[in-house]
């Protein structure tokens, strides 16, 4: 009898568990990880495959996603391994529902892209750029799909990232992104997060009193990477953000590909900044 009870509880616990997954995974947070789409109609595009919720008045034709991808391959010098997946919401309910972000896109490690309804109506009333935005988001993609778990989901610099992003989309200058000179100017000013700071307790302790310091800290840190570029060259970069997939102590791979370390290439930086206020751009070598 009592045999027969366990096994009934166990059986029980294993159907709610399995219900539970189903939930999560067609109207939960494991919606993008899903190989049922239900209420989405699918495009499939050359180098993208775009998920439209029902309802959603979308010109697609309007956004050239393959003229996006190329792009974004170009400014990283790879290739995207599998064609990314992007959603598009229609629903605030669903979109929150359904994902782990109530950021207006979020790039998951798997892959995929989630648009926000309120980015889709931004974008409409010229707030922002749709094309900026996707270019930004497909940047984290592109580098997800040649790095390891680990990497994607914890430890690949999160400064990097953003970084990256914004110079490779053009995004400094839009919208609330201060631009290269704005940014500076905020440096000469005494504001700069260290990047390493950057999502985790240290970033909350350091007050930026200026507008939108969100933006402003993003802006930074594509300040740093065009700041690479041209004064260390392109294929220095290259090498230090491939790199880091694989090996994730960035200060050592910072170190040997550039030479010195981490923290007095940032003083190097801002050094260069304040010592050259008639400028607005870092010289190239």
């Amino acid at each position: 009898m009592k045999t027969r009870w366990i096994n009934k509880f166990i059986i029980s616990v294993i159907a709610v568990a399995i219900i539970s997954l189903v939930y999560f995974f067609l109207w939960g947070k494991l919606f993008v990880y899903s190989p049922i789409k239900i209420g989405f109609s699918k495009q499939v595009f050359s180098n993208v495959i775009l998920y439209i919720q029902n309802g959603v008045m979308l010109d697609t034709e309007s956004l050239d996603f393959d003229s996006y991808i190329l792009s974004v391959e170009v400014w990283h010098n790879l290739r995207f391994k599998k064609k990314p997946k992007i959603f598009i919401f229609g629903d605030k309910k669903s979109y929150l529902r359904r994902n782990v972000t109530k950021a207006r896109f979020y790039a998951y490690p798997n892959g995929s892209l989630v648009i926000s309804p309120r980015s889709i109506e931004e974008a409409k009333e010229g707030i922002i750029s749709l094309e900026i935005y996707l270019k930004h988001e497909l940047s984290h993609i592109l580098l997800f799909q040649h790095m390891g778990i680990i990497s994607a989901y914890w430890k690949y610099p999160r400064w990097l990232l953003e970084g990256i992003a914004v110079s490779s989309s053009n995004q400094m200058g839009t919208s609330w992104y201060p631009d290269k000179n704005e940014t500076f100017v905020y440096i000469r000013q005494g504001y700069f997060l260290p990047p390493n700071y950057f999502k985790t307790s240290k970033e909350d302790k350091i007050i930026f009193e200026i507008d939108n310091p969100i933006a402003f800290k993003y802006s930074e840190f594509a300040c740093i990477v065009e700041y690479l570029i041209e004064i260390y060259g392109r294929d220095k970069f290259h090498r230090y953000m491939i790199q880091l997939f694989s090996d994730t102590n960035h200060d050592k791979v910072f170190r040997k590909i550039y030479g010195l370390d981490f923290d007095s290439f940032l003083d190097e930086f801002k050094n260069f900044i304040i010592n050259n206020s008639s400028i607005t751009q870092p010289l190239t070598q």
